[in-house]
């Protein structure tokens, strides 16, 4: 564009506004999501024992596809719905890493139609790391100590699924 040249500035309108109702039928009830976000923080004292025996769950379905390698299909999958579950409630109550670590292991098994001792190995070091969040309770996502965990975690799969 040469110096000479105007710009011509064009304000698209906003018609997400006229789109969203203030109030009446299909509104926002601030109220009724008050209400819903104060149910949730009552929970979340349960959560900590909810997350306690998933994680007990979670260690008796890996160990059970320790068993079974020779047919691991029904073993992965318990492993995958018992981390999947604790990915989708972590963030519900304000534990984060447990959703990342959660998202990152159903990742890692996801499809597998056949399970390795490094695979083994990897599940296992996923679990061990959701246990030292919640007795650490690192809730959110941990600060600088809870990107520790999950660089140190990053490095050691890495090493062991590369090597």
């Amino acid at each position: 564009m040469s110096d000479d040249e105007s710009v011509k500035v064009i304000t698209p309108p906003n018609t997400l506004k006229s789109r969203v109702r203030e109030g009446g039928p299909g509104s926002v009830d601030l109220a009724a999501l008050e209400r819903a976000e104060a149910v949730i923080a009552d929970l979340a004292d349960s959560y900590l024992e909810w997350v306690e025996e998933d994680l007990e769950k979670i260690r008796r379905a890996h160990d059970a596809l320790s068993a079974n390698m020779d047919n691991p299909a029904e073993y992965v999958d318990a492993v995958f719905q018992i981390a999947h579950d604790m990915k989708g409630q972590g963030g519900s109550f304000g534990y984060d890493l447990m959703t990342i670590l959660g998202n990152d292991l159903c990742r890692f098994i996801e499809g597998k139609q056949a399970v390795t001792k490094t695979d083994l190995n990897v599940i296992s070091l996923y679990i061990d790391t959701m246990k030292i969040v919640i007795s650490k309770r690192m809730s959110g996502d941990g600060g600088a100590e809870g990107q520790k965990v999950l660089a140190g975690l990053a490095m050691v799969v890495k090493k062991i699924t590369s090597g």
